[in-house]
């Protein structure tokens, strides 16, 4: 398992398609993806000293706010070459952020890739975050493997984070390897395919601060009952998915590794398993195994079904992964460097030269593909062209943005875009400047084009500034980027939760506009049944007969009444979670019009909130407080004065881990307040759960401080 040569590097035009490999690295905060991307760029070659986050030397975390926090705020791109049975592969490799504020960059990195490394924390095993990038790979139908990481620490347990697959994520984890030794005693991994073990020396290379190649051993003596036992385990697995291996083992034969290699390539692609190996990243334990896992388990973009997109007309059409098709590429992160605006993008079939022109089948745009270059954190490569199965960047585009989709205008097709989730806190900001003010306006506009979850508004009843996001440490980092990156000191307000309204009863609500004037008037007329929609969202359905409405102001009709549920019902919060039926309503030969029934139907909707019981919704977190037992009584009293639901408590070594749903507006500060109750020991993570109706009494207070 050598290191790469740089004569390799330069190999990425060559390598076909088959020997692709499109993925991301993604887990809980703090469970080692960006230790363990170091290390997988020191071992292709692509760096020559591996970087260290305590000391901000890493190579995907270059963001300056990413070094000084010690955390990955932004997903970084990079491509490395790896050798396996004689052939070269090239990796397209993501790292993703690891806390929940930045989802956002986990969400569109998976959704451009064909297979994941999911790192666990081995002290810890499945944590709440891990459980959230699960989904999002499972959305995206993203095959996985898993990486029980930290295994050289105090109080970890390869086993249990193997079981914590199954039992928190109702995946079937099945492993490939089993770790040699435990804690400060492990030293290196058996591989169950082959039944052969890699021991790893502790001796560190002082040029490159790392460990050298493993070393290939018998398997320990004391490990071979051990090693049988989850082989077996292994082939049991692979015989439910695979005939080939369940007749073999039936007949008590034993399977070549190339049979066991297809059947776990196979099945992971599947999705009915996903193998786990062990490594210990700061220690540069486990890494060349799991890229061998990388290459000979996780799919090529052959190996996938064809993406499928729709014509012009609406019709669905397929885009094989084929260099010679018509070309069809996602747009999946925009950011900003010193060179102009960079439009990382994936591309499902055709080719996209350096050049050229692209249509861009979302905004209905052509533009001029100035520069394509491939990424290796902050750093850029140039080369001529980018086919079928390849990631990539642009530079050049200006008016694509997150989710465009871009193909040949003779042959345009619509890929589905990325959703992403709501702002949920807000914040009032100013420069400390007034001559700033358009600077700053600027900038966040940038950083809105960066982070689709972060948005920047003027507030149309107080004038002042906006920025909303996912959470404080989204706000708080683009704030300090401000200041340290722009030199725009900026002052804030307190947080502000992101308030929902919705209803809870069906009523029938009538609107009329009608405005006589010196010349045609105005005239629309509409009546909706409004009904409650729970986590439906903003439903419209045109339920008019007999011409009541003529047909081209149906749409303005439905359109008004969208546009009227942002300003909300009660306090003026967005309404969510309702379906309208238009039913009825009637016109004027001469004075109807489109802004007419706009009007009307924002009316109507204005009276659902006297017939149809509106309430104020809350966002609800789902709080994972790991505490000393000791302090166990008081941090449940302090959930339960937050207005906190304690779900579960579970023990963990000598700690407890108490999962709690908690309204968000009772959360800002809460590390402080942990923190003081525990003396210092205690640590939480959180993620939004879902909206929830909100106290009366509490309802009241917020109607009433909105209306001051």
């Amino acid at each position: 398992m050598p290191v790469k040569e740089d004569a390799e590097v330069q190999a990425y035009e060559k390598i076909p398609m088959e020997r692709i490999r499109n993925i991301g690295i993604m887990a809980h905060i703090d469970a080692g993806k960006t230790t363990t991307s170091e290390r997988i760029l020191f071992y292709t070659g692509k760096i020559h000293k591996v970087g260290d986050i305590d000391a901000g030397t890493t190579t995907l975390d270059f963001m300056k706010q990413e070094q000084e926090r010690g955390i990955t705020i932004q997903s970084a791109c990079t491509t490395c070459i790896w050798p396996s049975a004689g052939q070269l592969y090239r990796v397209n490799l993501i790292d993703t952020p690891g806390h929940v504020d930045f989802t956002a960059e986990v969400e569109r990195s998976l959704r451009v890739l064909d297979g994941a490394v999911a790192v666990l924390d081995g002290k810890n095993g499945v944590e709440p975050q891990t459980e959230t990038v699960w989904r999002q790979a499972d959305k995206y139908n993203v095959p996985s493997i898993v990486y029980v990481n930290k295994l050289d620490s105090i109080g970890s347990d390869f086993y249990m984070s193997a079981r914590s697959i199954k039992e928190k994520l109702g995946a079937n984890g099945v492993p490939i390897q089993i770790p040699i030794g435990t804690e400060k005693e492990f030293s290196g991994v058996i591989d169950l395919v082959k039944m052969v073990a890699w021991h790893w020396e502790n001796e560190v290379d002082p040029k490159t601060n790392a460990i050298p190649a493993p070393t290939k051993i018998a398997i320990p003596a004391d490990y071979l009952d051990k090693a049988k036992e989850y082989r077996g385990k292994m082939l049991e697995q692979l015989a439910n998915y695979d005939d080939e291996i369940m007749m073999k083992v039936l007949n008590g034969e034993e399977p070549t590794v190339e049979e066991i290699q297809k059947a776990i390539r196979k099945e992971t692609i599947n999705h009915q398993i996903h193998p786990v190996l062990a490594g210990a990243s700061y220690k540069s334990k486990g890494i060349q195994p799991l890229l061998d896992a990388v290459v000979d388990y996780l799919p090529a973009p052959s190996d996938l079904p064809p993406v499928i997109g729709t014509d012009k007309k609406g019709d669905k059409v397929q885009c094989p992964a084929d260099p010679k098709a018509h070309l069809s590429a996602l747009a999946f992160k925009i950011t900003t460097n010193q060179f102009g605006k960079l439009c990382f993008f994936r591309v499902y079939s055709g080719t996209l030269k350096t050049g050229s022109y692209v249509y861009n089948a979302t905004k209905g745009v052509t533009e001029r593909v100035s520069r394509i270059v491939l990424m290796n954190a902050d750093e850029e490569e140039d080369v001529t062209e980018a086919t079928a199965g390849e990631i990539a960047a642009i530079i050049g585009l200006k008016s694509t943005t997150t989710g465009d989709t871009l193909c040949d205008e003779d042959h345009q097709v619509l890929l589905e875009s990325i959703k992403f989730q709501d702002p949920l806190i807000s914040e009032a900001i100013e420069p400390v400047k007034r001559v700033d003010m358009d600077k700053m306006a600027a900038t966040l506009m940038k950083f809105c084009e960066e982070d689709p979850t972060f948005h920047f508004y003027t507030d149309s009843d107080t004038g002042q500034s906006i920025i909303s996001g996912v959470g404080e440490l989204q706000l708080d980092v683009n704030v300090t980027r401000l200041k340290d990156d722009y030199g725009i000191p900026c002052k804030v307000g307190a947080p502000q939760v992101s308030y929902k309204e919705t209803i809870r009863k069906v009523a029938v609500c009538e609107g009329k506009y009608i405005k006589q004037t010196g010349g045609h008037g105005q005239y629309g007329h509409v009546v909706f049944r409004f009904s409650p929609n729970p986590g439906k969202g903003i439903e419209t359905e045109d339920e008019v007969t007999g011409g009541r409405i003529p047909k081209e102001f149906i749409k303005p009709s439905l359109d008004g009444f969208v546009e009227a549920t942002s300003r909300g019902l009660i306090a003026g919060f967005p309404a969510i979670d309702i379906k309208a039926e238009l039913i009825d309503g009637s016109s004027h030969p001469v004075d109807s019009s489109e802004a007419a029934y706009k009007t009307a139907s924002a009316i109507a909707f204005r009276l659902a909130a006297q017939k149809c019981d509106p309430v104020i919704l809350e966002p609800m977190v789902k709080a994972e407080i790991t505490t000393p037992e000791q302090y166990l009584g008081t941090v449940l009293g302090d959930v339960s004065s937050r207005r906190g639901m304690v779900t579960d408590t579970t023990t963990k070594g000598n700690a407890q881990v108490i999962t709690a749903i908690v309204p968000l507006a009772n959360m800002f500060g809460y590390i402080n307040a942990l923190r003081s109750m525990t003396q210092g020991r205690g640590i939480y993570s959180m993620e939004f759960d879902h909206y929830q109706e909100v106290p009366k009494s509490v309802q009241e207070e917020i109607v009433k401080s909105r209306a001051q």
